[in-house]
């Protein structure tokens, strides 16, 4: 049920689809000759609008996620590596084969990298099927083309490939993998995600050192406008959007401890 609610509240409040909805709200108003709605409607489609393209909004709500878990200095020593799913195509994957990657790409390759440096790691790919309308291929079934072609064996990788968001990845990979005492793992995602893919692994009793990647900040962004083009400032705004809403509905849940999980604060680990 938190699946599919997550899902359709997500579609209602994501950035774009929130300013048609008040647009087409203020459209109805127009056609009612409700003057003072019409006008509240359109302002505030305007405003979200022009606030996700021409500033520098998404990066500021950005930043804090992507600084909160600094990557440390490389262990001498990994018994495995946990990617999670996210960075493939999934419908494209599953029409043509192959690995095409998305913009979160990043997490697939750098845990590949990961996986050549310490080459008696195993790698589990966290990640099943997401599509809620047509047909999509998980990253734990495409992976394994990837990271065949990049020279990691198939005998070293794990694949989960029930999980349809970042709580299934900690349970159901804690539940696969059974880490010992002792281990060290790399938990491998986007840096704007990593501290709520932390807390959830923390609590599901699953170990493991944060590898953050994928950055889509600076680290040196203020405030300002025109900073990016227009479609990639909403493409931020929409990432950062999600990721505190996702931090906010697993705290009222009870599913992390913390509203803003960090190092030595997250959620029990």
């Amino acid at each position: 049920m938190f699946y599919y609610l997550s899902k359709v509240s997500w579609l209602l409040v994501q950035p774009l689809n929130l300013a048609i909805i008040l647009l087409l709200v203020a459209l109805l108003a127009a056609l009612v000759g409700r003057r003072k709605l019409f006008a509240t409607g359109s302002g505030l489609a305007f405003l979200i609008l022009a606030l996700s393209t021409w500033t520098s909004l998404g990066a500021l709500m950005l930043n804090p996620l992507e600084e909160r878990f600094p990557r440390p200095p490389l262990p001498e020593k990994v018994d495995g590596i946990v990617v999670l799913g996210g960075g493939m195509e999934g419908a494209v994957n599953f029409a043509r084969g192959g690995y095409e990657l998305n913009a979160s790409g990043d997490r697939v390759v750098a845990a590949a990298v990961l996986a050549r440096h310490f080459p008696t790691a195993k790698v589990v790919i966290s990640g099943g099927t997401i599509a809620m309308i047509g047909e999509g291929e998980g990253d734990a079934e495409t992976a394994p083309r990837l990271f065949a072609a990049l020279g990691v064996t198939a005998d070293r990788l794990i694949l989960e490939n029930k999980s349809r968001n970042t709580y299934e990845n900690a349970v159901f990979t804690r539940e696969l993998v059974t880490p010992k005492p002792g281990e060290t793992w790399l938990l491998v995602t986007s840096a704007f995600h990593m501290p709520r893919a932390k807390a959830l692994f923390d609590k599901a009793g699953f170990a493991t050192i944060p590898w953050p990647v994928d950055y889509r900040t600076s680290g040196k962004d203020g405030i300002g406008l025109f900073r990016d083009d227009p479609f990639g400032s909403l493409q931020t705004v929409s990432t950062a959007v999600r990721e505190w809403i996702g931090l906010v509905a697993y705290w009222l849940s009870g599913r992390i401890d913390r509203l803003f999980p960090g190092p030595g604060v997250g959620s029990g680990g």
